[in-house]
């Protein structure tokens, strides 16, 4: 890329808007160093295999120094990088190499809550009248001595833990390691943005805001609702899990964090050129929360729900329901897409248990992906069409899948270290003899060495349909507009200007027929997918695709 390209991409400040954006795990995306961990030198070294793919951008999970017990959800230090991970000069150079080849960054940032182990948890809890003695949720206990409120964790039990040295309950919506911060105080805000502050100005062109809508709690501390049964959704925490049980109006989605946001965007726009994705975990407000944040330009660029994350297998009418409710919910907003993420089942397995075909399948779905309205995040080792993981109880590291085993199995399925060489030791992740996650025989014989340079791989169409999107900018920031579904066939118009695609999709394993559009279309090429015109009708194969221009 030139310099005078780069310079264009760094001041465009709609760059987002349509951006397909790279997830990457870091304990699981390369070892440069032979420990068997994943880290920053080696996210560096990989940054021409994103390239290559044609992202527009990089998220990288936390990689501040932590305890790790939820694995760098729990931050004791937002301004500094862990040893695991390696340093802040090498995370200046991996901005530096990831802006050299045209790739924006963007960081985790967790500010719902620290570890314990934070320098302001340490504080806060010595005494009840130190100066950061409010900087958590702190409460008295009732009369009884229970918890204040019937709040309840997403990791399992109370969202209360007793601290006998202030003798009060403090809030945690996660691990009891991980303390509520209490966001209502003003010097709370103003030390989480000056973290914002000091990764801005060293280069990140952005963030991903964990658990953004969980900021604050009610400072009346009510006790939530229960939720009829009827009502109950697995998406934002395990079936198993008594969390589903309460309708969560107290305990986050206040509507205090409005204001907040807009202090949020306030110090974004300082910068240029700067964007902001926020993942909402609700199941019963999602959509409708996501309007709230996306809305009047002052808050949040973009946020992402879980409707595409749930167990729900995805079907031509779901993919409709999902725009037209997200369409009614956040008129003004804007949606950053996912079907898969460190937190879920990968959703070839998620959605695809019995399908035989699991490539063209995995194909299919990426393109339905990549058409949809909003920007997009790919998940490492998405584009490999790895499937989820089984991890024996011996080597689980989640303490969320060791709580609920073996009902849930927890996160690490999905977290398996990326597969890079099928002829090098642990795939070319790592030297190490020991990952911190084993690494499964059949991602092993779907690495990047396998499928590179094979034109009917996973990878190989990843690469393709990403380069033809981008010759297209409805598929980018075009309105989308669904015909109805019909049976397993899902077809949907995106049009900018004077431009219309129209995409067709057969959702199913044996070839089906569509009935073309009345107009003149022109089919489009470069895709991947082989389909054929007759007589008005789109015969697909079994999980196929059509792609025409009109205009």
């Amino acid at each position: 890329m030139t310099a005078v390209s780069q310079s264009v991409l760094a001041q465009d400040k709609d760059w987002w808007r349509g951006a397909v954006i790279y997830q990457i795990y870091p304990r699981s995306y390369q070892d440069s160093n032979g420990d068997g961990i994943g880290d920053l030198k080696g996210i560096t070294a990989r940054l021409p295999h994103i390239a290559k793919l044609g992202a527009d951008a990089i998220w990288i999970s936390p990689f501040f120094t932590s305890p790790m017990k939820d694995f760098g959800y729990d931050v004791s230090n937002y301004v500094d990088v862990d040893p695991m991970f390696g340093s802040l000069s090498d995370f200046d150079g991996l901005i530096a190499e990831a802006h050299r080849l045209g790739i924006k960054v963007m960081i985790d940032l967790v500010i719902s809550h620290t570890s314990d182990q934070h320098a302001w948890f340490i504080e806060s809890r010595s005494s009840r009248i130190n100066p950061k003695s409010d900087w958590y949720v702190w409460s008295d206990a009732k009369p009884d001595g229970t918890p204040p409120n019937n709040w309840l964790s997403i990791f399992g039990g109370s969202a209360w833990q007793w601290d006998p040295t202030r003798m009060q309950y403090y809030m945690h919506n996660f691990l009891t390691s991980q303390p509520d911060l209490n966001l209502h105080n003003p010097q709370v805000q103003d030390a989480v943005l000056d973290a914002v502050r000091f990764w801005l100005k060293r280069g990140v062109d952005g963030f991903r805001l964990d658990t953004i809508n969980f900021y604050f709690h009610d400072k009346e501390l009510r006790d939530n609702p229960a939720l009829a049964p009827e009502r109950r959704n697995a998406a934002t925490a395990p079936a198993v899990n008594p969390y589903n049980f309460q309708e969560h109006i107290y305990d986050k989605n206040r509507p205090e964090n409005l204001e907040f946001l807009k202090r949020f965007r306030a110090v974004l726009d300082e910068f240029p050129a700067i964007a902001a994705v926020g993942e909402v975990g609700d199941s019963q407000r999602g959509l409708e929360i996501v309007g709230e944040y996306t809305s009047g330009g002052d808050k949040m660029q973009m946020c992402y729900a879980f409707e595409f994350l749930a167990p729900d297998v995805l079907t031509a009418e779901r993919v409709g329901e999902v725009q037209k409710a997200f369409a009614a919910a956040a008129a003004e907003g804007w949606a950053c897409w996912a079907f898969s993420n460190h937190d879920v089942v990968r959703h070839v397995s998620r959605w695809g248990a019995d399908v035989v075909d699991r490539i063209a399948y995995a194909k299919m779905l990426a393109a339905i992906l990549l058409t949809q309205r909003g920007s997009v995040c790919i998940y490492q080792g998405e584009e490999l069409g790895l499937t989820e993981a089984d991890i024996a109880f011996e080597d689980l590291q989640d303490p969320y899948g060791i709580q609920f085993w073996p009902e849930f199995k927890g996160r690490d399925g999905c977290r398996t270290p990326m597969v890079w060489d099928a002829q090098a030791t642990q795939a070319g992740f790592s030297s190490a003899e020991k990952t911190w996650l084993p690494i499964p025989v059949e991602h092993v014989l779907n690495a990047v060495s396998v499928q590179e340079g094979n034109p009917d791989s996973v990878l190989e169409q990843y690469r393709r349909f990403l380069a033809f999107r981008k010759q297209h900018e409805a598929f980018a920031k075009g309105d989308i507009a669904f015909q109805p579904a019909d049976g397993s066939i899902l077809a949907y118009t995106r049009s900018l200007g004077n431009e219309t695609l129209l995409c067709v999709f057969n959702m199913s394993a044996v070839e089906s027929d569509a009935v073309m559009p009345q107009g003149d279309w022109q089919e489009l090429s470069g895709h991947g997918f082989a389909s054929s015109v007759e007589n008005q009708k789109i015969r697909l194969p079994a999980w196929g695709a059509y792609f025409a221009r009109h205009g």
